[in-house]
């Protein structure tokens, strides 16, 4: 049986266009994409993104 999403591990990465992704923290990082050097829960990595996303349409 596979663990609940409750129970795994994300890290926060991003791209060279500056969006904001959680990737689990057993599976490599898919090309394109780097680690902020967050990870957390899923909850706490959605709240780093949420916290680091600014939305380019309010400037």
């Amino acid at each position: 049986m596979a663990p609940a999403s409750c129970d795994l591990f994300f890290r926060v990465v991003v791209n060279d266009e500056g969006r904001f992704s959680i990737w689990p923290t057993d599976i490599a990082v898919p090309e394109g994409w780097r680690p902020t050097g967050f990870s957390g829960t899923k909850q706490a990595c959605l709240n780093q993104v949420a916290e680091l996303w600014r939305d380019m349409r309010m400037e």
